[in-house]
């Protein structure tokens, strides 16, 4: 992916920036000065910048769980201040932003300034020895080589001839930088599936109601109800939830053969946490088993049935067996854990169950 040109600018630099980056600070830094400047602003404060770096990446560390790499102070940041802040995994954009920018704590504000040695110079390392940041400071006062913005102690300031290109292209330099996001996450995360849509914050998840009433609905009226796999309750067509069996935040999709019928009180228990594979994956693989059998024969070009292509090329309803749906599950499971996914205790079967 290339950059639109500019008018005697060297947008090759702008676009060097992102050679060779061992840290997620640039791609964060970029895209937090791109929403400024396509807001108005031209002069901008490092304190903004830096709180909007965390919230821009707060919904992929603390949701989604990916990893920013080990060495990322970014990653650390997000973690502490979700502590120190009292911040929910899930909190919108703008509220973090504005509680950190407001915060009183001292050590939320020392981990914001950690980045100002960080980022703001050595991002203009493609213009000029960005290294030494006491010459990287003074170069960039005179936009030394059309470089980007002029820096000093509180902010930047963009360098004029790159205002219009930078709110012109806005879409496509959002774009640039995210797809060189995800290919950085996407080394560091190597068997996490679907990166680039765990970036940004989806304003709503979409609703499962067709999953509902064109697949389990049709699946659970046939059977005349359902035993829950987790809580052994029994489920009618009125009275179910559509759950997720390896958490929705782990695999950002809604494919039939990753929705289970469920308790609707345990339902919301479960929350992001695994389900044990030896407690759970034999009652999921009968309840899977037993709905494509209904499926296929009630209503056969259901669509639903397309989403165990994703799972098994060449899908054929009696060749889900449980090796085959195991080879496929485990591997999951496994990666979703070793990212910090929480499995599903026993305690929160029985509490369900109270409720």
């Amino acid at each position: 992916m290339t950059l639109p040109q500019g008018d005697k600018l060297p947008v090759h630099l702008l676009a060097a920036c992102f050679n060779n980056t061992v840290a997620s600070y640039k791609f964060y830094w970029f895209l937090t000065i791109l929403s400024r400047v396509e807001n108005g602003e031209t002069t901008i404060a490092k304190h903004h910048l830096f709180a909007d770096m965390i919230a821009q990446c707060w919904y992929t560390v603390n949701y989604f769980r990916l990893s920013l790499g080990k060495q990322d102070k970014l990653q650390s940041a997000v973690e502490k201040i979700r502590k120190l802040e009292k911040l929910t995994i899930d909190a919108n954009q703008n509220a973090v932003f504005e509680k950190l920018i407001h915060s009183k704590h001292k050590q939320t504000q020392q981990a914001l300034w950690y980045f100002n040695a960080e980022v703001p110079h050595r991002f203009l390392s493609p213009w000029f020895k960005a290294a030494d940041t006491k010459l990287a400071y003074q170069k960039s006062q005179n936009f030394t080589g059309e470089c980007l913005y002029a820096l000093d102690g509180e902010n930047i300031h963009i360098n004029p001839n790159w205002t219009n290109y930078l709110r012109d292209n806005v879409g496509v330099l959002k774009a640039f930088c995210y797809w060189n996001l995800s290919l950085y996450l996407q080394s560091r995360n190597p068997n996490v599936p679907d990166i680039p849509n765990k970036l940004i914050k989806n304003p709503l998840r979409k609703s499962l109601t067709q999953q509902r009433r064109l697949f389990w609905d049709i699946v659970i009226a046939e059977l005349g109800g359902v035993d829950c796999i987790y809580t052994n309750s029994r489920l009618q067509v009125d009275a179910y939830a559509v759950e997720h069996f390896l958490p929705y935040a782990f695999v950002s999709h809604d494919l039939i053969w990753n929705l289970i019928p469920a308790n609707p009180a345990f339902n919301s228990y479960k929350s992001d946490r695994l389900p044990r594979l030896e407690d759970y994956f034999d009652k999921y693989h009968q309840l899977h088993q037993q709905a494509l059998e209904i499926i296929t024969v009630k209503t056969p070009k259901n669509k639903f049935l397309q989403d165990y292509l994703t799972i098994l090329p060449g899908f054929e309803p009696e060749r889900l067996t449980k090796t085959i749906l195991m080879e496929q599950i485990q591997p999951l499971i496994t990666i979703a854990s070793n990212n910090g996914f929480e499995y599903l205790e026993p305690r929160l079967i029985i509490e369900s169950r109270a409720s």
